[in-house]
């Protein structure tokens, strides 16, 4: 064999063994994230997948801190609605939005309710923060939903705590009409 020959077939081998260098930390309609697999922030602080609490056998889709020995579960997507065996995987459908299928990949368990008038035109992304988000693919990368916006039980950096003032201000009045009876 020639070093030309060695030298190409080492560079092929490096080829193969590139993609498994590096984490992946987007989804795409054409990528979905299956049970098993994992998706790693860029700097490998948050990781995001499908995982049973404890001794249960329903499966979440959820994120957790990636080198933390315990699985500490910050944000989880179909909470309601888990998964009974290990057929789930979260996707980005044709529409835009985030979707997570169990065995009947007709029916999602749970969704991100967004739509976009472009079809295939959205990835999702696992942040640095622990947020999922959704994103409209092109330049701008417009964020169309996060998922941190729907927090659990947990209180993350850099979460955003929003008050409906209307709402407030409406159990107040009707507190203090209530109370002056």
């Amino acid at each position: 064999m020639s070093s030309t020959e060695k030298s190409l077939i080492t560079k092929f081998f490096i080829f193969l063994l590139i993609p498994f260098c590096f984490s992946i930390d987007t989804i795409t309609p054409n990528q979905p994230l299956r049970d098993g697999d994992i998706l790693v922030s860029s700097g490998k602080i948050f990781a995001l997948g499908l995982f049973s609490p404890g001794n249960s056998r329903n499966r979440y889709v959820g994120v957790w801190y990636y080198q933390v020995p315990n699985q500490t579960v910050v944000w989880v997507a179909n909470r309601d609605h888990p998964v009974d065996d290990r057929s789930g995987f979260l996707a980005v459908q044709g529409d835009g939005g985030l979707v997570v299928y169990g065995k009947d990949q007709k029916v999602p368990l749970w969704s991100s309710n967004v739509t976009l008038s472009s079809p295939n035109n959205s990835m999702a992304k696992l942040l640095d923060s622990g947020n999922l988000v959704l994103l409209e693919n092109g330049v701008s990368q417009n964020v169309l939903w996060e998922g941190l916006n729907y927090p659990s039980n947990t209180f993350l950096p850099f979460m955003k705590l929003e008050v409906n003032r209307r709402a407030v201000w409406n159990r107040v009045v009707f507190y203090i009409l209530e109370v002056s009876k």
